[in-house]
């Protein structure tokens, strides 16, 4: 059985006090749900994060990290580091990324590679721009993407791969995919990698929807067959509208 997530991705967002606040929200109002919740605080916040969370189901994940274990890279951090402070999963190829800092699908693999060796779980991000869209080159690009990054990975590597497919059009712009759109690229993925490996390892990978969900379209959005969650942005800015997204998967 696919496992139901919603991941709050904090962005660059909340200091020390404000993390503490939103976390102790979200503890207040989360009920026992069956869901894995999971937060991505700044880097930061991750052990404030942690500490605060260690007595509970919720999960804290990194927002990124670097390919190399150490060395001369100034402001980057490690899977070691990570795992050091007990953070164990890690969002990477997220599209701002890939758009504001030019992480391109090799480096993504790199990436991607470095997490699997130190036993990471990696919530794995892609999806096309509007132009891609509109010029029906959308699936090829989102296929290109998995292939690039993923498609080397042996088949036991799956189980440590959650996928959130983000239609870029959609971040942050307050349009959303229609869920029928969802739905027809999230089964376009799952064929895609069932082509690669096997039907089981497509029916067995989570695939999160990540293009601003919100509590008015989250039900709808996680009605879909394919859709198996959401990677959340603004609205998991704010505990009650986060709850809400939880609460309607």
């Amino acid at each position: 059985m696919r496992r139901k997530i919603v991941a709050g991705n904090w962005k660059m967002n909340n200091d020390l006090a404000q993390t503490e606040s939103l976390i102790s929200g979200i503890r207040k109002k989360l009920k026992k749900t069956d869901v894995e919740v999971m937060i991505a605080p700044p880097f930061t916040n991750l052990f404030a994060a942690f500490e605060a969370l260690r007595q509970s189901p919720i999960e804290v994940v990194a927002q990124n990290m670097h390919y190399a274990d150490n060395g001369a890279y100034t402001g980057e951090i490690s899977a070691e580091m990570l795992k050091s402070i007990g953070i164990s999963t890690v969002i990477l190829g997220h599209s701002e990324r890939r758009a504001y800092f030019g992480e391109d699908d090799a480096l993504l693999a790199k990436k991607v590679d470095s997490a699997l060796k130190n036993q990471m779980t990696i919530i794995f991000c892609f999806g096309e721009e509007l132009a891609d869209r509109k010029s029906e080159n959308h699936f090829k690009v989102v296929e290109n993407q998995l292939k690039n990054a993923l498609f080397h990975l042996p088949a036991e590597a799956w189980k440590n791969i959650i996928l959130a497919y983000e239609p870029v059009w959609a971040i942050g712009t307050g349009e959303t995919a229609s869920p029928e759109q969802a739905q027809e690229m999230h089964y376009f993925i799952r064929e895609t990698i069932a082509k690669k490996y096997t039907d089981k390892i497509s029916d067995y990978v989570s695939i999160l929807y990540g293009g601003s969900v919100k509590p008015n379209n989250a039900e709808e959005i996680f009605s879909q067959p394919d859709v198996d969650g959401g990677l959340i942005g603004g609205a998991s800015l704010v505990a009650e509208d986060f709850i809400a997204i939880v609460k309607a998967l």
